[in-house]
C-alpha cells in the first residue's frame, strides 16, 4: 500500500469511539493511538453527540452493545454539521438493525470479538478518499482554541512545542477524561517515557496555558491528568 502510508498510520486523524465496556475501550485506545490516530471516548451516546455537535471528528467507532443507543431517535435526528463516517462493533445477532439513529453518513462493520488488524483496515478504507478534519475551525474549550493549521494554542502567550502541542491535543480530544501516563506517554512520543519525563512535560504546558484563571489541566493523583473547569462547564 506504497500509495496510503499515511492513511494506514493514522495521520493524525481524529476517532471518536463510543463504548461503555472498560476492556473495549481500552483495547481500542491502546491499539488506535500507536497507530497515529487521535482517539476520545465516550460511554454514552448522549455525551457523543454533545461533542460531534462541538467538534469535527473524522470518524466514529461504536459499540453497538451500548444500551443507550438506541433511544438516541427518540429526541429525533441529531442536527450535526458534520457527518464523520462510522465503523460499528456488532454482533452477529446485530447486524440487520445497525442503528439508523446513528447512521451519520458512510458505515460499516465489524464483528465482535474484535481482530485488530481487521478495525485498522475498515477504519484505513472508510477515510479513504476522505479529507482530514480541520479540528480548529471548532475546536476548543472555553478560551482555549487549538490552530491545527498552526499548530498554535490560542490561550496564553508563548508558542509551544510539538510534544506541548501533541499533548494539548491529546488532553482537549478527551475533556473530563482522566487520562493515564502510558496513554500519554503513547501519544506524545509512541512510547512510555517514564513519569518524569511525563510530568515535567505536564509542567510546562501548565506554564503556558495556564497563566491565567480558570486552571484547565488538573491532576488526578495516582491516576493522570485531565482537562476541563472543575465546574464541568465548557
Amino acid at each position: 500500500m506504497r500509495g496510503e502510508p499515511s492513511l494506514t498510520r493514522g495521520a493524525g486523524r481524529s476517532v471518536l469511539v463510543i463504548a461503555g465496556e472498560p476492556d473495549l475501550a481500552e483495547l481500542l485506545v491502546t491499539s488506535l493511538e500507536p497507530a497515529g490516530y487521535r482517539v476520545g471516548l465516550t460511554g454514552t451516546a448522549t455525551e457523543a453527540l454533545t461533542r460531534l455537535r462541538a467538534h469535527r471528528f473524522d470518524l466514529l467507532v461504536v459499540d453497538t452493545a451500548r444500551p443507550d443507543l438506541t433511544g438516541v431517535g427518540a429526541v429525533g435526528r441529531p442536527v450535526i454539521a458534520h457527518r464523520p463516517p462510522v465503523l460499528y462493533l456488532a454482533s452477529d445477532d446485530f447486524l440487520d438493525r445497525l442503528l439508523p439513529e446513528l447512521d451519520l453518513g458512510q458505515k460499516d462493520y465489524v464483528t465482535k470479538p474484535l481482530r485488530v488488524p481487521e478495525v485498522l483496515t475498515r477504519m484505513r478504507l472508510l477515510l479513504r478518499g476522505t479529507a482530514p478534519g480541520r479540528p480548529g475551525d471548532a475546536h476548543g474549550y472555553g478560551d482555549l482554541v487549538l490552530d491545527d493549521t498552526l499548530c498554535r494554542a490560542r490561550r496564553g502567550t508563548r508558542d509551544l512545542t510539538p510534544a506541548e502541542y501533541r499533548l494539548l491535543r491529546h488532553l482537549l480530544d478527551n475533556a473530563h477524561r482522566v487520562l493515564s501516563k502510558e496513554q500519554i506517554g503513547r501519544c506524545v512520543w509512541g512510547e512510555f517515557r517514564g513519569d518524569n519525563a511525563i510530568e515535567q512535560l505536564v509542567s510546562r504546558l501548565r506554564c503556558k496555558v495556564d497563566q491565567e484563571a480558570p486552571v484547565l489541566i488538573h491532576t488526578r493523583r495516582g491516576f493522570g491528568y485531565w482537562l476541563g473547569n472543575e465546574n464541568g462547564e465548557g
